[in-house]
């Protein structure tokens, strides 16, 4: 008879090897190496790039917007002389300024100066550059070469521009009263009556506002479906009725943004009336820029206090207006 004798397994085997704290019994009963350090996250070299690539506009937006804005709300809180330039005494008056222009005889005037050279400006800018840009649209021979000669105004020097328009409107000698007298229209003062010197200087804007218009508008014409416009002709729709059910409610969104800009770069314009009229005869044509840049340059002991409140005044405007534009732009996305 034979008998069987069992040994123990070795010291060390896995059988009898005692389990490691590293591993724990999983849902089938195996074991499962779970991690034992953790180490903590680093920011990865992705996100110091975007760092780097931000830095330079954060930079710009602070040296060119955030320290000219602050400096000019403490300009107009302030009583700032030459002498307080100089010395950096300058006495805090807090809205004294502010009151000083709203008080004025002129702010109403200006105001009212400022809307009429806005409204007007920009309502037929945006006519003739829609008018245009729908034109251009069908293609034909010399298109593109017509275009770009419709940039050319936008592409002169303003002081060229104002010198040139300046010299057609002149009374004496101006082409254009030349033109007017062939038939028979009397010598108009386009630059020295108040009754005709705001035509003049919005004539003058609308010209240099066309291109810009013309630009935009043509480019969201190029974003619309050709097979709407195929679709409505085969409905027998005809070139008006293709305008207001097609082309003008899809470029709705491209018209709101063109106006937006429209309306901040007119509520600043300076030059081109500073150099055609300098905000007269009689203030005819004195906008609440004119009046703040003549408060602050214009005449020989600049006054910069004031000149700051009516330049942050314009601000406040188109800002409001700015606030409009995206309260509007979210209710049309929602709807």
């Amino acid at each position: 008879m034979t008998t069987h004798s069992t040994s123990a397994p070795p010291a060390g085997s896995a059988a009898t090897a005692p389990r490691s704290a590293a591993q724990t019994p999983g849902p089938t009963g195996r074991g499962t190496t779970a991690p034992t350090d953790r180490t903590p996250r680093r920011p990865t070299s992705g996100r110091w790039a975007a760092a780097a690539f931000a830095a330079p506009l954060v930079a710009y937006l602070l040296a060119f917007y955030a320290y000219p804005l602050l400096r000019s709300i403490d300009l107009s809180l302030h009583d700032y002389t030459i002498r307080a330039f100089v010395q950096g005494d300058a006495e805090f008056v807090g809205f004294a300024n502010y009151a000083e222009v709203l008080s004025s005889e002129l702010f109403g005037k200006a105001l009212w100066n400022t809307a009429v050279f806005v409204i007007v400006s920009l309502a037929f800018q945006y006519a003739i550059g829609l008018a245009l840009a729908v034109f251009f649209r069908s293609s034909f021979r010399l298109s593109g070469i017509l275009r770009a000669l419709f940039l050319v105004p936008w592409l002169l020097p303003l002081i060229v521009s104002g010198s040139t328009w300046a010299w057609m409107l002149n009374s004496d000698n101006g082409i254009v009263n030349s033109f007017l007298s062939a038939f028979g229209i009397g010598q108009i003062n386009w630059l020295t009556s108040p009754d005709t010197a705001m035509a003049a200087v919005v004539i003058a804007n609308i010209w240099l506002g066309i291109p810009f218009n013309l630009v935009i508008l043509y480019s969201g014409l190029q974003n619309i479906p050709e097979d709407l416009y195929e679709a409505a002709s085969l409905d027998g729709a005809g070139a008006w009725r293709k305008f207001t059910s097609i082309t003008f409610p899809l470029l709705r969104p491209v018209s709101a943004i063109t106006l937006l800009l429209g309306l901040v770069y007119t509520l600043k314009v300076v030059d081109i009336i500073w150099i055609m009229t300098a905000g007269g005869p009689a203030n005819s044509t004195a906008t609440l820029a004119i009046w703040s840049y003549r408060e602050a340059f214009g005449t020989g002991q600049p006054d910069m206090s004031p000149a700051a409140a009516v330049g942050n005044l314009l601000i406040v405007i188109a800002l409001v207006f700015g606030f409009v534009y995206l309260r509007v732009q979210q209710r049309q996305e929602k709807s």
